[in-house]
């Protein structure tokens, strides 16, 4: 599966833009704040519905305008496929493949996967665990929509729930009836969820350590670790036993939503506190080549792979041996970022692959020539 053209309309800093990409490898190079991003970001929303930055849909409409539309058109083993979105201001997003508008997105999600590497997944290392339990349940959407269609039922359930704790503490009396219909309803949900959860680590770890391993020599050692209070014993019984502290902190502190990983390097220290900038991103990218092998394996096609910025704070070893990587014949098509041309060229002249690059101008896009 590859992307052969893009066009955008009225898209953040981008008036009107048509780029035709190679099957290979696609560079947008230029200065910091001239769009770059942006192409890759429009391109995320072909592919997942929305943006990967910004889950505001109307802020993608570029000022002074009153819509946008992302459209591209992808060729699957030779069959073409258009897929198109647009937004107008105050209006429900439209989203087509082919013409034909969808009644649910979620029908649309890993048709045409994708992986986005870029300088906000720093947020999965350095912030909460919300941000890693998303990092898992897009990876598993791609492949299962039973499982996001649980995860949404899920999430209503524990907001009821959650409802139902604030009311009890204002009236002074709690709906045990109620509550023990939510109970079971999140049991439902939320134990398949752990379960492909934990199915789901069980194979990707493997992958990680892999990638983790090629791209560093072995230098680190370092480890991942799924956690779930649903290791602990049963839902039912691990929400009976939180129901008192539930009741005084007016929320559900027990469940899949508590899941985490945990990342550590030299033994059990934590990557957060020890690793260095340059080991915290290796530690990164080999999550999402993980990602990236993950749904190849997966959906029997070698999904897309965005990398933004990546060669920051990367050294020149570690830079040679992404570029090896994902230039192998494991990775089909490419679109990266940088805001140095020179240095783009350098790389794949180095291990000989072709690359088309496009040079970004303030909302404008112009090919360059292709090196290689």
């Amino acid at each position: 599966m590859w992307l052969k053209q893009l066009t955008v309309l009225n898209f953040k800093n981008y008036t009107e833009a048509t780029l035709h990409f190679a099957p290979d490898v696609n560079a947008f190079t230029g200065a910091n704040g001239a769009g770059k991003t942006n192409l890759l970001d429009a391109i995320h929303y072909l592919s997942l519905c929305k943006s990967f930055f910004n889950p505001v849909d109307s802020q993608q409409i570029r000022r002074d305008a009153d819509w946008f539309m992302v459209q591209g058109e992808f060729d699957k083993d030779g069959q073409p496929d258009t897929v198109a979105c647009s937004l107008k201001r105050n209006q429900k997003k439209q989203f087509k493949k082919n013409k034909k508008a969808y009644t649910r997105l979620a029908d649309h999600i890993g048709l045409f996967p994708l992986v986005m590497v870029s300088p906000s997944d720093s947020a999965i290392v350095s912030d909460g665990s919300e941000e890693r339990r998303r990092f898992v349940d897009s990876v598993i959407s791609q492949t299962d929509l039973a499982y996001l269609d649980g995860l949404i039922a899920y999430n209503k359930c524990l907001v009821q729930r959650n409802s139902l704790l604030k009311q009890a503490t204002k009236s002074g009396v709690l709906d045990r009836s109620l509550l023990e219909v939510l109970d079971m309803q999140l049991v439902e949900f939320g134990v398949p969820i752990f379960e492909k959860r934990q199915a789901f680590m069980a194979e990707f770890i493997p992958e990680f350590d892999n990638h983790y391993r090629f791209l560093t020599d072995t230098a680190e050692t370092v480890s991942l670790v799924y956690e779930s209070q649903l290791m602990r014993g049963s839902f039912a019984a691990l929400l009976e036993q939180h129901l008192e502290r539930d009741r005084l902190l007016e929320r559900t502190t027990a469940g899949i939503h508590k899941d985490d990983l945990l990342f550590a390097i030299h033994g059990d220290m934590p990557l957060k506190k020890f690793g260095s900038q340059g080991q915290q991103k290796s530690f990164l990218i080999a999550l999402k080549l993980a990602q990236y092998s993950f749904l190849h394996r997966r959906k029997g096609f070698k999904p897309l792979l965005l990398l933004d910025d990546i060669f920051d704070k990367l050294d020149d070893h570690r830079t040679r041996k992404l570029m090896q990587m994902v230039s192998d014949d494991d990775f089909g098509q490419i679109f990266l970022t940088d805001t140095d041309s020179t240095r783009i060229k350098r790389i794949f002249e180095e291990i000989n692959r072709d690359v088309r690059v496009f040079g970004i101008d303030n909302g404008t896009a112009h090919q360059s020539e292709a090196h290689g």
